[in-house]
């Protein structure tokens, strides 16, 4: 009998920073994540590279990463991992959504994405999780604020009725959303590490995507607070392990 197998829906392309000290995004999702005996893939798919129809239920579950697109986009790969996401929900296979992965799922569900309200959130935030949600969690002892890294311009602006919101912030509405026992979107990054933030932080001022004033306060942001990234690796993995 063999172990269960996880893929990783790479959505974007590994910075060479993260490359270097991480082997990837996919190295990071395996650090977080991964437990003795599992076998992970990789797809990047916002390279086009999707796993075949005949390979898809040979998972017990998928990781959907974040990306520097935007989820309300309609470039092809966009389409295609939606089309792959509504068969995953028909099969009820274990999806965890981080960022992005969130709200490409919600999008699936029937849910809109857009820009933020409140614009940028980039820094730790301490995110509040419903009554709910602590009663699903209470096996696994964790406290009803969690502190996650974020890095986001956009947000579910709309979440189908078939879903739920198990967390919100001060900035966002909409930390956390589950459907059934199958889907859970997370718009942090539990997976990151500080110095993992700090090197995307610097790549969005060079780019022009953030000003320098911005860039200043995140990173005042990260000294004041740690992220909870310890409580994270247990729901996440409980979740996606079918543990809870």
């Amino acid at each position: 009998m063999g172990g269960k197998r996880f893929a990783v829906l790479l959505c974007g392309e590994d910075s060479e920073y993260v490359k270097k000290k991480y082997g990837g995004y996919f190295g990071v999702f395996v650090k977080m994540l991964a437990e003795d005996g599992e076998a992970w893939d990789l797809y990047r798919v916002a390279s086009g590279e999707f796993p075949d129809d005949d390979e898809i239920g040979s998972y017990d579950g998928y990781v959907i990463s974040g990306s520097c697109s935007d989820a309300h986009g309609n470039d092809d790969w966009i389409c295609k991992l939606i089309a792959l996401l509504n068969k995953l929900d028909s099969m009820k296979i274990k999806v965890l959504g981080f960022c992005f992965g969130h709200q490409i799922l919600a999008r699936a569900l029937g849910g809109k994405t857009g820009r933020a309200i409140k614009g940028w959130d980039i820094g730790v935030t301490a995110v509040h999780l419903s009554s709910s949600s602590l009663k699903l969690y209470s096996s696994l002892k964790i406290p009803a604020v969690l502190n996650v890294i974020e890095i986001h311009r956009d947000e579910i602006v709309e979440l189908p009725s078939i879903a739920e919101v198990i967390a919100w912030s001060g900035q966002t509405g909409i930390e956390m959303f589950k459907y059934g026992d199958h889907i859970l979107g997370i718009q942090g990054h539990p997976e990151y590490t500080k110095d993992i933030l700090l090197s995307i932080i610097d790549r969005c001022v060079k780019r022009d995507y953030i000003v320098d004033s911005l860039a200043e306060e995140a990173k005042a942001k990260l000294e004041e607070m740690e992220p909870d990234r310890e409580a994270w690796k247990k729901l996440c993995t409980s979740f996606l392990k079918g543990r809870l």
